[in-house]
């Protein structure tokens, strides 16, 4: 039986815009294609759907035309969402600006996913889960900060919590930042994410330093781009090299690794061997334009071993 994944963070819409270059003030960009695609929350779902885990979505699906495309999608990859819809508001956006190497600019909008209540919350057990996921943007948004600050300090059952701070990790209430803290078993964040966490702009210190935190069966890893990423535990600290690939897309790259990693530590994979999968994963989905690009396990393994015959 596959072992399961509650994710509390929500999905968005992705407005993709792949450009020549991202415009400065006053200018426009060249627009070379464009596309509507789910994101957010959806990208780490799918990575670790594909790497062998069952899933199922505890955030907010709204009403309108951008929560259908998010409806469809869930319903495309057979992952369950487990609370009403919100009947108020549609699903929020993110446009995406990727320029010719890959690089991505994010400008968001929140919408339902934004919005949970105390009595929204009630409605999703954690405690039949092996896994959950949350990201820093669900303590960020206004409307649903402080009600999940509540859920992190309160004495529901949150198994093996995963805590991703995102990227607007400075702008994170300090509370609501310590309690997810506080429940983590492993923390996974990009190499400026956990500097600004620790004050240490060194990946590895970065790494040693949000280990220290955490409860003994878990870590942290500091997710490093093209120098591969940083994993560490009680026992252990120690860089993990990068699988080379030429990338056209890096959208969801983070969140390829972040489900991956997830997975394969679900399936009793050592955090190394984990963190090596989840790099292999996460470096494959660059190679592939759209924000949900994770490879199935069985492409994840051929490279994995061809890498292992040179």
């Amino acid at each position: 039986m596959s072992a399961r994944l509650l994710q509390m963070s929500g999905v968005v819409v992705d407005l993709l815009y792949s450009v020549a270059a991202v415009p400065a003030p006053g200018e426009e960009a060249i627009v070379d294609s464009f596309s509507i695609k789910p994101g957010g929350g959806f990208n780490a779902m799918v990575a670790a759907k594909r790497a062998g885990m069952d899933v199922w979505y505890g955030g907010a699906l709204g009403t309108g035309p951008f929560a259908r495309i998010v409806r469809e999608g869930l319903n495309q990859e057979a992952i369950p969402f487990l609370r009403p819809q919100d009947t108020e508001r549609d699903q929020g956006c993110c446009t995406v600006l990727i320029d010719q190497t890959g690089e991505r600019t994010f400008i968001a909008s929140d919408g339902a996913e934004g919005h949970a209540t105390a009595q929204a919350l009630s409605q999703v057990t954690a405690s039949g889960f092996d896994w959950t996921l949350l990201s820093g943007y669900a303590l960020h948004y206004k409307g649903s900060c402080w009600a999940m600050q509540d859920w992190l300090q309160s004495d529901a059952p949150i198994s093996n919590l995963v805590f991703d701070p995102s990227p607007v990790v400075s702008a994170l209430p300090a509370d609501a930042l310590e309690a997810a803290r506080a429940r983590a078993t492993w923390i996974s964040a990009n190499a400026r994410e956990a500097a600004i966490l620790t004050g240490i702009t060194d990946p590895v210190e970065a790494a040693r330093a949000l280990a220290s935190e955490i409860p003994k069966d878990g870590g942290a890893v500091v997710r490093d781009g093209r120098n591969g990423c940083v994993i560490a535990t009680d026992e252990l600290c120690e860089r993990v090299p990068a699988y080379p690939v030429t990338p056209v897309d890096t959208n969801g790259a983070g969140d390829a690794h972040l489900g991956s990693f997830i997975a394969r530590l679900a399936q009793r994979s050592n955090p190394l061997d984990a963190a090596r999968y989840a790099n292999v994963a996460a470096a494959l989905s660059t190679t592939k334009k759209g924000p949900a690009t994770a490879p199935e396990k069985e492409e994840v393994a051929a490279a994995m071993n061809r890498k292992e015959a040179v």
